[in-house]
């Protein structure tokens, strides 16, 4: 059987190291060595400054938005993971959705501007596949407006945008570490601040609001990650380029093998280092993609409808209609990919798509 992806484990002996000193020190949770580490390590690999590892990227959005004190309307893509959506929702905000872009998938940064009201508070734009919105033109319409930016960047460990991290755009980008994305911790996420202050309180927020054993410097959650999902972060952190070295071969492989077919692939914004996360193909059709996924699936092979259907269809919104993403939505799969995906079934899933 083939899914969409495939988990990377480290060996197993690696990971037992870091057990171990989890054992020794009875140190299993509440920003232990290892929570530190992993973060030092992730912000230079990743040449960011602030940094702060979460238990999952959904609670990384909520405390971003609880951070920023948003209010009010939220404008946001109706094409993304749900949780973009959701975290809006959650914590007590509207979503405004606007509709994206037919090329690139993102949010269309042309659009916004209409969207937004005496009620709007902020943006929250989705970085689609680790592609880039166009975070000029969002950065100069958030400016004029004073309104603040948000990216949900699921999929962009190690994207760089015009030679650095795309984590640098924005109040707050929030990266998860789910144990399908390219890197991860089995469960995990990231919250990146562009600013000291608001990195701080997003540190209280994240940890019940204490300041000290016995004062609490406002209100907060439990959004910490435990010793045990850092050790895995830290086995999977030296085997990262090898892991996009070998999914950018797959992708190629799939770019070749369909490149005469009735398919579309992603266009990448220019500019963009991309790091392979997903393989999307966009069918001329829905009737065309269901009969491409039932083939699949006769065959053990389960690419997946991600992301479907489009947000503004969700049962506990307002209806509203954005033709681009409702179409998108009904004709794009992503392929399965990941680093231990052979040329020979790359070869078996493009003949028979």
């Amino acid at each position: 059987m083939i899914n969409v992806t495939q988990t990377f484990l480290p060996p197993l002996e690696e990971y037992t190291e870091y057990l171990k000193e989890i054992w020794e020190s009875k140190w299993v949770t509440n920003r232990g060595v290892l929570v530190r580490d992993l973060e030092a390590r992730l912000r230079e690999r990743l040449g960011i400054d602030n940094l702060l590892v979460v238990n999952n990227g959904t609670v990384a959005l909520q405390v971003a938005i609880k951070a920023l004190g948003l209010t009010g309307e939220i404008i946001t893509t109706p094409f993304s993971y749900v949780a973009t959506v959701s975290s809006i929702v959650w914590e007590g905000c509207k979503p405004v959705f606007v509709d994206i872009d037919p090329d690139y998938l993102t949010i269309d940064e042309t659009k916004i501007e209409r969207a937004i009201t005496e009620n709007t508070s902020a943006i929250l734009a989705t970085h689609v596949y680790g592609n880039p919105c166009n975070v000029e033109a969002i950065k100069e319409t958030a400016d004029r407006h004073n309104l603040k930016v948000i990216y949900d960047a699921a999929h962009c460990f190690g994207v760089n945008y015009r030679g650095e991290s795309i984590l640098k755009w924005g109040a707050v980008s929030t990266l998860s570490f789910h144990a399908t994305k390219l890197f991860h911790t089995g469960e995990g996420g990231a919250i990146v601040a562009n600013d000291e202050e608001l990195a701080a309180r997003i540190y209280y927020h994240h940890n019940f609001g204490h300041r000290g054993e016995e004062e609490f410097w406002g209100l907060g959650v439990n959004a910490k990650i435990s010793e045990i999902n850092a050790a895995m972060g830290l086995s999977v952190l030296p085997y990262i380029n090898e892991i996009i070295c070998r999914r950018r071969q797959v992708c190629e492989k799939y770019a070749e093998m369909l490149s005469t077919k009735n398919t579309t692939a992603l266009r990448l914004r220019d500019h963009t280092d991309w790091n392979y996360a997903y393989y999307p193909v966009l069918f001329p059709s829905e009737s065309a993609l269901l009969t491409a996924k039932g083939r699949l699936n006769e065959h053990q092979i389960f690419p997946r409808r991600y992301f479907y259907p489009s947000l503004n269809r969700l049962p506990y919104l307002e209806a509203s209609t954005m033709p681009v993403a409702e179409d998108v939505s009904r004709r794009v799969l992503c392929l399965p990919l990941s680093a231990e995906l052979t040329d020979d079934n790359v070869d078996r899933i493009a003949q028979l798509i």
